[in-house]
């Protein structure tokens, strides 16, 4: 997943100490085995360059099995040409056959880590401070242990669902322009991953400058990746004679047009959730300004003081187009043949590809430059709803672990895996009770890391969330 921008909080002080050391305290019987399996799964290499996700997904299935779920209830699936690209699907089996089960969602491979680059090996989990540091440790690793452990915990109590509860490790997140694994199976495998909701990697929580939580945020729905080529061409010729026209000029000034164009807002269901919750949190003064852009979005003297304080803030209100990168001309002595940019867009829910594209060319009002999407053509979708049978429940199991933690909803300006089921019709949550400071986790990073309070926080919040949606009476 992108790198998520923290919005309340302050950096904590890291402790000195270091330890290697995993124990679990005596009042959690089931805690070292959870800690034998997370530190499993970190330490298996799954990044793209020489890693292998079926390696850990066939890991995290024997501890399934071990645990009593049926070899027929589990599988690893990956395209015939692509062996190392497995993903995990397994089933805890409901008592009402007849309704949908709940997903349970995360990916299994990391981003590129360079052992030279860390402090520590990155494909060691290492405890030290009171945070665990590996690739993969946050970033998805965390989520993918928690929700492997609830199905073993589920199955060796006895628990029996209402609905049944799918689990999904899957491979290629990172890197969808090799292969993902979500995106093939949603396509060509589509039963595979059908699923009442899901929930997913996207939200985590927010720390105060003392490490207390004081936001546990709720993601629903996610802006639309999608790059798009500008292209200009001209005969060139020697730069001794230049002429009225120049591609390298037209494209500046086309892209400094772009630069200075905003989209108009459009608050959804999640953003006002959000700006509602967070003005409760933050500066007096920059909550006034949150109230002014929900009364009036086009308040563009409040949107501005709220880009300026957290460039996060500005993408949840609105789609935005930046350029990237640019190329051009071929020699210093000649006029430029050929001058390409990228011009990166993250869409707003709802709104779609061609309008977008449409409106690039009108703002760069420059007909010589070509615009035509780049890659995989972004699926626009709608934001999953965020009623009480979604919140209700967040709140419930929040007040018995963070009393009094605020519940924030929100829209992930990043891209996750979500994108993929929310278009195949699988409304999808980002929901791991996982708290960081203003720091973060690193992730994508050096030296990711991940508080070791904050993983088992969220693995008891996890444990009892799943169980109350899983619970829930038929069409709730």
């Amino acid at each position: 997943m992108e790198l998520r921008a923290l919005t309340v909080g302050v950096a904590l002080t890291l402790g000195a100490a270091s330890s290697v050391v995993l124990a679990a305290p005596a009042s959690d019987p089931t805690e070292p085995a959870f800690r034998a399996l997370y530190k499993e799964l970190v330490e298996v290499n799954t990044t793209r360059s020489v890693g292998d996700c079926t390696q850990a997904a066939e890991a995290m299935r024997r501890h399934l099995l071990d645990a009593g779920i049926p070899e027929a209830d589990t599988q690893v699936i990956a395209p015939s040409d692509r062996p190392k690209d497995g993903a995990l699907v397994a089933l805890l089996r409901g008592r009402d056959a007849s309704l949908k089960p709940l997903l349970l969602l995360a990916h299994i491979d990391v981003v590129e880590a360079r052992r030279e680059d860390w402090a520590r090996d990155p494909f060691k989990l290492v405890e030290e401070g009171g945070w665990f540091y590996g690739r993969g440790s946050s970033d998805d690793k965390a989520m993918a242990s928690v929700f492997t452990d609830n199905l073993v915990r589920y199955r060796k109590e006895g628990y029996v669902p209402r609905r049944g509860i799918k689990l999904a490790l899957t491979c290629g997140e990172e890197t969808p322009e090799v292969f993902n694994s979500v995106h093939w199976l949603t396509t060509d495998k589509p039963q595979v991953l059908d699923a009442a909701f899901a929930l997913n990697e996207g939200a985590g929580g927010e720390l105060d400058a003392k490490g207390k939580p004081v936001a546990l945020q709720v993601q629903a729905g996610e802006k639309v990746y999608q790059d798009f080529d500008l292209s200009i061409s001209d005969d060139g010729g020697h730069s001794s004679r230049p002429k009225k026209h120049n591609p390298i000029t037209q494209m500046g000034a086309a892209l400094a047009r772009l630069g200075a164009y905003q989209f108009p807002v459009a608050i959804n269901e999640a953003t006002r959730g959000y700006f509602e919750a967070q003005s409760k949190l933050v500066d007096p003064k920059v909550a006034a300004d949150m109230r002014a852009v929900l009364e009036n979005p086009k308040d563009d003297a409040a949107i501005s003081r709220l880009w300026d304080a957290n460039p996060s803030w500005n993408g949840m209100l609105h789609t935005t187009c930046v350029a990237t990168m640019i190329n051009g001309g071929h020699a210093p002595n000649a006029l430029p043949q050929h001058v390409s940019a990228n011009v990166n867009c993250r869409i707003l829910p709802g709104e779609h590809v061609a309008d977008v594209q449409k409106t690039i060319v009108r703002v760069l009002a420059e007909g010589a430059i070509t615009v035509a999407p780049h890659g995989e053509i972004g699926v626009s979708t709608k934001a999953p709803p965020l009623g009480a049978d979604i919140l209700g429940p967040v709140r419930d199991v929040a007040d018995t672990i963070w009393p009094g933690v605020a519940i924030v909803p929100t829209m992930s300006t990043g891209a996750t895996d979500g994108r993929y089921l929310n278009a195949a019709g699988v409304p999808t949550y980002g929901i791991s009770g996982m708290f960081h400071d203003a720091e973060g986790s690193h992730a994508h990073g050096l030296n990711e890391r991940i508080r070791v309070k904050s993983l088992l926080d969220g693995r008891q919040f996890l444990y009892e969330l799943v169980k109350r949606y899983a619970d829930a009476p038929a069409g709730k």
